[in-house]
């Protein structure tokens, strides 16, 4: 295809003629990179996009309803995630059961826990070339169908090696879910409500899955796998919704709307990892997801043996975290908006020592389930709220390899520390839960405390320049 500018010229022979103006067509040589023709941009605005940007250019952010599509897509990320949350939720009400049923003691279950770190690990490596050469329609494939190969063959409830080896495949796929849709809402407008949101989607699984699960094994008479037969079709809905939504959204959009940054020499994630912000964030995400899933995972056991609770009473208390952490990510991210990333993470962890520390010394079985509701509230926002930090302190180029990375380790702390509460309470008691979450919330302070604080309203860094401001470049 040629493509041609038109230009005016004034010319004294022109005006004479009675002519003011003239038409002159110039010829410009075709598009030299195979992605620019398969995007269309044309020649004229590969020149603009080199061009230096004027000093008072600001980048345009997406937002959840803009462009059109994005919307669609939007809802197939909240499903993802409901999805995601539905499969962790679910282990502190399968737990009870898989123990009998394959004949288990606490160290061995607690294998489940780890099986998913091989997953998330996997997908820390191969997130970044995911997206670079299939863009977020590989991840909105790959995923949805790893979980859904994998709850069909967990539905017929194989020998438990066969299960625990299943469920690094389902780790994959969170690991690639989780990453992607993170960074992708992280540096949208109204970027904590709208990760608010993503997380709260995860909360809300996390809370009706024990519930469907306990509901399916006392009243329907199915054994554990009988919660598998759900997960079958609510993954076959996630796959089918994220492979539409995201089907024109390959590898070459994904590269003009995440451009790198010229003078690197290195690739995405190997960049990020030079970032001290990555692996501060990194660790804090290990911590934060190491004590909510220890939480979720062994509560419903925890309250049954140390609070001798009944078992739908102790589903119950399962819920009520999950609940609160579904409400405390919908509705806190106001106030985070109002008082900054920063100071608001400070204050949920304040709050939410203090209720772990009533949760373990108040042996009450409503104040109890009190405490639990309130932790999940104040420690529901702030994943999403340190995603959308680590999006202001680093280039938009490198999201995607800091969050995946961080997530990966989310997940490692998620799959780690589930199985030393399980080795621990083999030997002591379920009853040390509760002082290993109030060693990962003090970690997770000082870890805090240790990141750069955002500065104005670019991409500022607190490290001495490891991150560029950032300029639009949309055209």
């Amino acid at each position: 295809m040629v493509t041609y500018t038109i230009t005016q010229a004034e010319s004294s022979s022109a005006a004479s003629n009675g002519n003011s103006n003239v038409i002159e067509l110039q010829s410009y040589p075709p598009s030299q990179t195979p992605s620019d023709r398969k995007l269309g941009i044309s020649d004229l605005e590969e020149i603009r996009q080199d061009s230096l940007p004027p000093m008072q250019a600001v980048e345009v952010k997406q937002r959840w309803n803009s462009p059109a599509g994005n919307k669609w897509r939007v809802f197939a990320t909240f499903w993802s995630f409901f999805v995601v949350g539905m499969n962790d939720g679910s282990f502190g009400a399968l737990i009870p059961h898989l123990e009998p049923y394959y004949d288990l003691n606490y160290t061995v279950v607690s294998l489940i826990f780890l099986a998913p770190f091989a997953g998330y690990s996997l997908a820390s490596i191969a997130n970044n070339s995911v997206h670079v050469r299939f863009g977020q329609r590989g991840v909105a494939f790959v995923g949805p169908l790893c979980h859904l190969i994998s709850y069909t063959i967990v539905a017929v409830h194989p020998p438990y090696p066969v299960v625990v080896v299943i469920f690094i495949f389902v780790g994959f796929g969170n690991g690639l879910i989780d990453a992607a849709w993170c960074a992708w809402l992280g540096n949208m407008a109204n970027a904590n409500e709208v990760q608010g949101f993503l997380q709260a989607s995860y909360s809300l699984g996390a809370t009706v899955s024990p519930l469907i699960a306990t509901a399916l094994i006392q009243k329907s008479g199915l054994g554990w796998y009988g919660f598998y037969y759900i997960m079958i079709a609510v993954s076959a809905v996630e796959f089918f919704t994220s492979s539409f939504t995201f089907w024109k959204q390959t590898g070459a959009v994904y590269e003009a709307e995440n451009p790198r940054d010229p003078n690197s020499n290195t690739g995405r994630t190997r960049q990020a990892l030079k970032s001290k912000v990555t692996w501060l964030f990194c660790f804090f995400i290990f911590a934060y997801v190491g004590a909510e899933v220890s939480l979720g995972g062994w509560i419903i056991t925890f309250m049954t043996k140390v609070r001798g609770a009944a078992p739908f009473a102790s589903s119950a208390t399962s819920t009520a975290f999950w609940a609160g952490m579904t409400l405390g990510r919908l509705f806190l991210p106001y106030l985070t908006s109002r008082l900054g990333e920063y100071p608001s993470v400070i204050l949920y962890l304040g709050l939410a020592f203090g209720l772990e520390l009533i949760f373990w010394l108040v042996p009450n079985l409503v104040v109890s389930a009190v405490a639990v509701s309130l932790l999940g509230a104040f420690m529901g926002p702030m994943f999403p709220t340190a995603i959308v930090l680590v999006t202001k302190l680093l280039p938009r180029d490198l999201h995607v390899g800091c969050i995946g990375f961080g997530t990966a380790f989310g997940g490692s702390g998620g799959a780690i520390f589930p199985f030393m509460v399980g080795a621990i309470a083999q030997r002591k008691g379920v009853k040390m839960l509760q002082p290993i979450i109030l060693a990962l919330l003090v970690v997770m302070a000082l870890l805090w405390v240790m990141l750069p604080r955002k500065r104005g309203k670019g991409h500022g860094s607190g490290d001495g320049g490891e991150s560029t401001p950032t300029v639009g470049n949309e055209l």
